[in-house]
């Protein structure tokens, strides 16, 4: 058993993914999309399925509460976290529909929805992103490797070069925190 391994293939992926320039350029613009969309007064949207929905969480966390400094609270919601509504949804009309119900709700012209995917073919996502191009929503993207039905479809993509789905997480919490740390950077310290 070598654990080494498993450090120095996500260390690998992560190099991999920002040794890539057009991944730092995209990067960076979804960065400032994000600050735009604060100082719009406007809301993050975020969804992952599976396992990786608390993930939606923490990364909602660190913007509403913090990251490392004292700031004021920036909005963002994990459309993962209401399980009631959830399985009535699933229940009642489909799976493939508890994310665009929310976001066709929730939702408001210039506010930025996250769809983040390992394979890039999850339906519910997929339709969420139909949603947000009749609201009028900024759409974001983190996929892995094999991309799938959802490459394309939206206004800025971060493609993780990697099909082992474990790497690929591990890569796309560091785009996580690699964004919290830069809107970090630009909002003042001012919460009291």
């Amino acid at each position: 058993m070598d654990l080494k391994q498993y450090f120095y293939e996500s260390a690998d992926v992560k190099k991999n993914f920002i040794d890539n320039v057009d991944n730092q350029i995209t990067l960076e613009k979804i960065i400032q999309a994000l600050i735009t969309c604060f100082e719009w007064w406007n809301k993050v949207l975020i969804a992952w399925n599976g396992w990786s929905a608390a993930d939606t969480q923490h990364f909602t966390t660190e913007l509403m509460g913090r990251y490392k400094k004292e700031r004021d609270p920036l909005p963002a919601i994990a459309l993962t976290t209401d399980t009631s509504f959830i399985t009535a949804v699933a229940n009642d009309y489909d799976f493939d529909v508890i994310f665009a119900r929310q976001i066709k709700w929730l939702g408001k012209p210039w506010d930025v929805f996250i769809a983040i995917s390992t394979s890039g073919n999850s339906k519910n996502l997929i339709k969420t992103i139909e949603k947000c191009r009749e609201k009028g929503i900024i759409t974001i993207s983190l996929l892995g490797k094999g991309w799938g039905e959802m490459k394309w479809k939206f206004d800025y993509e971060l493609i993780v070069p990697s099909d082992n789905t474990p790497r690929i997480q591990e890569c796309q919490e560091t785009i996580f925190h690699t964004i919290c740390e830069e809107i970090d950077n630009h909002f003042p310290a001012t919460w009291k």
